[in-house]
C-alpha cells in the first residue's frame, strides 16, 4: 500500500495549473514536505495537448487571452520566458465571414446591422440585470431582442458563447489587453506547467520523478479532524496532512466524486451549486488538402443555421501550422454534450454536411477526426466556471473560503479572472499565500500554548502524587485537570 506513514504538511489534490502554482509557492517558502495527488497519468488538468495530423493541438485551454495592455499577463510572461511559440488570433473580421446554408457569405452591411442589433440588445440586457441586482426598476419596458433567423442565432452564439470585450467589460481585457494568442508549439501549452514543476520537483530528462507527485491517485474521501486531514484514494491508500488544498474543477466539486467527513457546511455547498460549468468542445478535422479561404482576415468563419450553436464557429490552423490542412469547429454546452454522447463517425458526418453546405459538394472527406470529451471525463466534468455577469460576490467568496484545514483553489475561485488560465494560475498563488499565513498563525498559537501545556503536565504530575495512598479520597471529584487542557486546546 502506497500510504503515507508520516503526515505531510500539505496535500494538494489536483496537478492542474492551480495545484502546481500553489505547490511552487509553498516549496519556495520552505514547505518541502508537500504531496501532490493527481487522478490522471499526467499533470496539466484542462491544459492538454495531443498529436493530431502531424502537429500538436490543444484539446483544452489553447489561448493566452489578455495581451498588450497596461499590465503584463503572467501567463504571457511565462510563455515568453519559455520561448513558447504562439500565433496572434485576429477576430476583427469574423462577423463578415458568416456563411448561409447555401454557401454564400452574408453581405457586410447585413452582417454589420445584425451584429449591432445583437450587441445593443446584449448591452440592454446587462443594464436590466444590473438594475435588478441593485434593486431598482428599468425606466422603460423591456424590448429584449430574441434572435430568430440563422444569422441572428449565429451572432448571438458568438456574443454569448465567446467573450466579447465590447459587450462586457471583462477584467482580463481591461487589465491585460484585448489581444489573444493561440499556443502553437510542439511542446504544448502544458510545457509551462512542466517548467514550473521542475523548479521544485526532482526531474530527470524532462520527466518528473519526484515521489511528492503521485499520479493515478483518485481521491474519493477527505476526513477532517481537529488537527489534521486524512485523504483516501480509490486504490485504498491513505494519506495524512496538516492541511489540504483542493484544486479540482468546479465540475468535480458539483459531481460529488469526493466525499467529505464531516460534510461540507451548507453555505459552502450552496455556493458551489450556484456556479455553472461551461462545456467547450474543439473538434479537429484533418483533410488531404485545403478547400477554404486562407487569406488575411479569414482565419475564423461562421456557419449560420436555424439551430443555435450547430457547428457554428470554425477556424483553420494554417496560421499556426502552415500546410497542416486542419480545421477546428467549436461547440459548447448542450451541443457539446450531445456530440460527446454519439460516435465520432456520426459527428464527422454532421460536420462534413455543414462544410459541404458552405464550400460545395465536391470537397474531400476528412481523413481523421478528434473529439475531446471534457463533459464525460469524471476528473473534469466540463471546461471552466461561468458566473452570472452581475453575480453576488459572496458566492465566489464562499466557494474559495477554507473549511477548517481544507482550502479550495482553481479558476473558479478567482474573483476577477474566472474561466481563464491566468485566473487559475493566480488563484493557486493566492491560496498558497493564504495557507502560509494560516500556518504561521497556527505555529504562533502553538508556541503560546506550550508553556500552558507544560504547566498542565506538571499539575497532572502533582495531582498523581497527591492522590496516592490514603490522600486519594480527599481530592474533590470536580477537580479535573484534563478538563483544563481540553479547554485550552
Amino acid at each position: 500500500m502506497d500510504s503515507s506513514s508520516s503526515p505531510s504538511s500539505v496535500i494538494i489534490i489536483g496537478a492542474g495549473i492551480s495545484g502546481i502554482s500553489a505547490a511552487k509557492v509553498l516549496a519556495e517558502n520552505g514547505v518541502e514536505d508537500l504531496l501532490i495527488l493527481e487522478a490522471t497519468d499526467r499533470i496539466g488538468g484542462r491544459i492538454r495537448k495531443e498529436d493530431f495530423g502531424g502537429v500538436s493541438v490543444e484539446l483544452g485551454a489553447g489561448w493566452i487571452a489578455g495581451v498588450g495592455g497596461k499590465e503584463t499577463n503572467p501567463i504571457w510572461e511565462l510563455a515568453h520566458n519559455a520561448n513558447l511559440h504562439t500565433c496572434f488570433s485576429d477576430y476583427s473580421n469574423v462577423r463578415y465571414n458568416i456563411y448561409d446554408q447555401g454557401g454564400k457569405i452574408f453581405p457586410s452591411g447585413v452582417a454589420a446591422h445584425s451584429y449591432k442589433k445583437a450587441v445593443d440588445a446584449a448591452i440592454e440586457i446587462l443594464r436590466e440585470q444590473e438594475a435588478t441586482s441593485c434593486g431598482t426598476q428599468s425606466q422603460k419596458n423591456s424590448t429584449t431582442f430574441l434572435p430568430k433567423t440563422p444569422i441572428e442565432l449565429a451572432i448571438d452564439f458568438i456574443l454569448h458563447d465567446f467573450e466579447m470585450a465590447e459587450v462586457e467589460p471583462i477584467s482580463t481585457y481591461v487589465e491585460y489587453g484585448e489581444r489573444e494568442y493561440l499556443v502553437a508549439d510542439g511542446r504544448g501549452y502544458e510545457y509551462l506547467l512542466y517548467k514550473m514543476a521542475e523548479s521544485f520537483l526532482i526531474s530527470d530528462d524532462g520527466k518528473i520523478v519526484d515521489n511528492r507527485l503521485k499520479l493515478n491517485k483518485v481521491v474519493r474521501e477527505i476526513q477532517q479532524s481537529k488537527d489534521s486531514v486524512m485523504v483516501k484514494t480509490e486504490d485504498g491508500c491513505v494519506y495524512k496532512a496538516n492541511y489540504v488544498i483542493i484544486s479540482v474543477s468546479i465540475g468535480v466539486l458539483l459531481s460529488n466524486l469526493i466525499s467529505f467527513t464531516p460534510a461540507l457546511p451548507k453555505w459552502k455547498t450552496e455556493a458551489i451549486e450556484k456556479c455553472d460549468i461551461v462545456v467547450y468542445t474543439k473538434i479537429f478535422l484533418k483533410f488531404p488538402f485545403k478547400f477554404w479561404p486562407c487569406e488575411q482576415g479569414k482565419e475564423f468563419f461562421i456557419y449560420a443555421h436555424e439551430r443555435r450553436g450547430y457547428y457554428t464557429f470554425w477556424q483553420h490552423m494554417e496560421n499556426a501550422y502552415p500546410g497542416s490542412n486542419i480545421l477546428v469547429v467549436t461547440l459548447t454546452n448542450e451541443e457539446s454534450k450531445r456530440v460527446e454522447s454519439q460516435p465520432d463517425e456520426e459527428t464527422l458526418n454532421e460536420a462534413m454536411g455543414v462544410l459541404r453546405n458552405m464550400f460545395g459538394p465536391n470537397i474531400p472527406n476528412a481523413a481523421s477526426i478528434l473529439v475531446p470529451r471534457w463533459w464525460n471525463n469524471k476528473f473534469q466534468r466540463g471546461c471552466y466556471s461561468n458566473y452570472p455577469f452581475f453575480n453576488n460576490n459572496q458566492v465566489i467568496q464562499d466557494i474559495k473560503a477554507s473549511v477548517g484545514h481544507i482550502f479550495f483553489t482553481g479558476e473558479h475561485t478567482s474573483e476577477r479572472f474566472s474561466g481563464y488560465v491566468h485566473g487559475a494560475y493566480l488563484a493557486g498563488i493566492d491560496t498558497a499565500k493564504t495557507l502560509l499565513e494560516e500556518m504561521k498563525d497556527d505555529e504562533e498559537a502553538n508556541l503560546l500554548l506550550e508553556p500552558l501545556l507544560a504547566l498542565t503536565d506538571s499539575l497532572k504530575l502533582a495531582q498523581t502524587d497527591a492522590v496516592s495512598g490514603k490522600l486519594k479520597c480527599d481530592l474533590p471529584r470536580k477537580f479535573s485537570l484534563s478538563g483544563i487542557s481540553d479547554g485550552i486546546l
